[in-house]
């Protein structure tokens, strides 16, 4: 594929790499730059090929608080096999459970367009040969593929890996639904407290098939991180109520394995965008319907497919979804089950070879990896257990995890994570409550406004609206948490730890004059998730007496980089990417 031209800097990156630095006697007051800060022995050490690290190492998230050992480790391995090593981290990395339920949330979504362009800035302005990222978190994984694939030169990503379960099989999703148990009277807050302080137990990205582990697990279905990046644990199995601060020997292999890796691809110049295809995109929707993954994955793959130059349909996600088996479900659809697991029957490998087995599945095992073709991974992987990963013979449904839903509340689509809805919800007719934010809509949830029967609609949490969409998390907790037989809907979007049926990324957004937007107190609405339908039953003259009444939106935020965000931040449909539109 030929690369997107963005500016004649990164064409430049492209065609020469650090040659540049050999362009004349003009440059050596770079080069003796170069030597004071130690990437240099010597002078002529400047005709060696250059390899930046580029690490999103912070104690801030404990996904990311070891990836300073691990990047150490990286940069001592490249060293060895004589390479110049830049090593640099990058900042504005959100832990999108610590920024849950206040207005940071807002800037989780943006942050994934700031990291990409900080990327940009750091090998535009420093050109290399070939650079390896290490992340683990939520939008910082896509945030690097998207850089992948926007610079284009030989490139991989690695993860620092899942943080094993808490005690009693715990996570963090136990205690955001806990809080809905506790507010509506049916936990004691001591109990709640110490649930808190044992649920996450040590480093990792937070343990179930979350946002995070399931973007980490689809690059290896993308073909951009070695097998196991996404399940193999971050820290060595401890006692039940332990610690767990001690690095996994496997996962420090695994990294040293991606530094030899990129060397590789860098002799043989294997870019991104020979790996990044139409049919990769489909093998990593595919792992994703196959295990039920966060809806979020479904944002960042567009805005991946976006970045890379590809056509992406939205609504072709259900057509891949009707060959593609739900063969396993991980924490949140199956509270008890976790990443540990899945990494110990098999992971990515077995779901794809459980899924490929039925002989009638959409896989492309052709498509090219930076460990080869899948083919040679997916087809040696163990068969399924039959009881983490399933075989299609007794898959958990017929159909996969997500579904996107149309309809005259969604004309350009919604997702909706199916393996985490209750069989008995899949068709649910409800009255809407109608909130304009999320903070409106918890406070209502916890006072124990909303109640069997509902259809509680979000609006204005767009990528405009919100601005950054923020996740709800908090709301669709509370509600599963309180047991209360009500549906969610919004132009926001959702954690992976969301279960239930919360319906998401309504396109148009409100904000952009959505028919979401036009909702009132009262309306009667009707989802049908097998049928893919999202309904609002009244008659079309009265949304059309509506929709000439709608006030124009004005923006929630006038000043700072939210503002800038929101002034081109596109629907969830077009994966929240940022087009100026002049």
């Amino acid at each position: 594929m030929s690369a997107k031209k963005i500016n004649e800097g990164i064409t430049g990156l492209r065609e020469r790499g650090s040659k540049i630095y050999q362009d004349g006697v003009h440059m050596l007051p770079g080069a003796s730059l170069m030597v004071a800060e130690g990437v240099l022995k010597k002078i002529t050490d400047v005709d060696k090929p250059f390899v930046t690290i580029i690490n999103s190492y912070t104690n801030q998230i404990p996904g990311h608080a070891h990836l300073d050992k691990l990047g150490e480790t990286l940069k001592k391995e490249l060293e060895k096999k004589g390479v110049n090593v830049w090593y640099t981290n990058i900042g504005g990395a959100v832990c999108d459970g610590i920024a849950m339920g206040h207005f940071g949330m807002k800037y989780s979504l943006p942050s994934r367009e700031l990291i990409t362009d900080q990327i940009e800035t750091i090998i535009g302005a420093h050109p290399c040969d070939a650079w390896i990222g290490i992340g683990n978190c939520d939008k910082i994984v896509p945030a690097m593929f998207n850089a992948m694939v926007r610079m284009n030169i030989p490139a991989i990503y690695v993860s620092g890996g899942p943080m094993r379960c808490g005690s009693n099989k715990t996570d963090l999703i136990s205690i955001f639904e806990a809080v809905g148990r506790y507010t509506s009277g049916k936990m004691s807050k001591e109990d709640l407290e110490s649930l808190a302080e044992n649920a996450c137990p040590g480093y990792g990205s937070c343990a179930g098939l979350f946002t995070a582990n399931s973007m980490n697990i689809l690059g290896e279905a993308l073909g951009f991180a070695l097998p196991g990046n996404g399940t193999i644990p971050a820290t060595k199995s401890a006692a039940d109520g332990e610690r767990q601060f001690e690095l996994n020997p496997a996962r420090i292999e695994l990294v040293k394995k991606s530094g030899e890796k990129l060397l590789e691809l860098l002799e043989e110049d294997i870019r991104p965008l020979d790996i990044l295809t139409k049919s990769s995109l489909d093998n990593a929707f595919i792992l994703d319907l196959a295990m039920g993954g966060s809806t979020n994955t479904v944002l960042h793959l567009l805005a991946l497919a976006y970045e890379a130059g590809i056509e992406y349909d939205l609504e072709y996600i259900n057509e891949l979804s009707k060959f593609t088996p739900n063969v396993t479900k991980i924490s949140p659809s199956r509270p008890e089950v976790h990443m540990e697991d899945l990494d110990k029957v098999g992971g990515m490998g077995t779901i794809l070879k459980s899924v490929y087995d039925s002989g009638k599945s959409k896989l492309k095992l052709d498509e090219k990896t930076v460990y080869g073709k899948l083919s040679d991974y997916v087809l040696n992987s163990p068969d399924p257990d039959g009881e983490i990963i399933r075989s299609t013979e007794n898959a958990f449904s017929e159909e996969g995890g997500l579904a996107v839903l149309f309809g005259n509340i969604a004309s350009k689509g919604s997702v909706v994570k199916t393996s985490g809805v209750e069989e008995d919800m899949m068709h649910f007719n409800g009255h809407a409550k109608v909130y304009d934010s999320q903070e409106e809509a918890l406070e209502a949830i916890l006072d124990n406004k909303v109640k069997d029967g509902d259809v509680v609609v979000i609006r204005y949490e767009g990528p405009k609206g919100g601005p950054g969409m923020q996740e709800m998390l908090s709301p669709t907790a509370a509600i599963k948490g309180a047991e209360i037989k009500a549906a969610l809907i919004t132009d926001g979007r959702f954690s992976g730890g969301t279960r239930g049926l919360c319906v998401g990324h309504i396109s148009p957004e409100a904000a952009s004059g959505g028919e979401i937007g036009l909702i009132k107190d009262g309306d009667p609405i009707e989802l049908n998730v097998n049928d893919n339908t999202i309904n609002l039953n009244i008659s079309e003259e009265e949304i059309e007496r509506r929709r000439k009444e709608m006030p124009a939106f004005k923006t929630k935020v006038t000043g700072g980089w939210l503002a800038r965000y929101a002034g081109d931040a596109q629907s969830a449909d077009k994966g929240a990417v940022l087009i100026r539109e002049d």
